[in-house]
């Protein structure tokens, strides 16, 4: 489910029969349930127009949805071979990674 470019997942509690969603792309908490889909929906609308209302009042800027950077930290010799890897076929090193986890997002997505 996404609104305003969050997105949420949604998952069926089956012994309290009810929805419950969370949105999964902030790093701020919004939940939400329901018990039917309408419900969801327009509790999903509710909780982030509520988050981003709550975040004026306070004179707050929201957590935005993530901006497309990020830090990894991983062992110098491993960084050594993906830059080869990179350069072996004549790509940067941004470009390689970025297609890696993009063939990664769309198998995971697949399932």
């Amino acid at each position: 489910m996404e609104y305003k470019d969050y997105i949420s997942k949604v998952e069926f509690d089956e012994e309290a029969g009810i929805f419950h969603g969370e949105v999964i792309n902030t790093r701020d908490v919004i939940t939400f349930q329901g018990k039917s889909v309408n419900e969801l929906w327009k509790a999903m609308k509710e909780s982030i127009d509520d988050y981003l209302d709550f975040c004026k009042v306070r004179n707050e800027e929201p957590d935005k949805p993530f901006s497309g950077k990020f830090t990894v930290r991983i062992d110098p010799e491993l960084h050594r071979k993906i830059f080869q890897q990179a350069r072996l076929a004549n790509k940067s090193l941004n470009s390689l990674v970025k297609e890696v986890l993009e063939s990664l997002a769309h198998r995971e997505s697949a399932n």
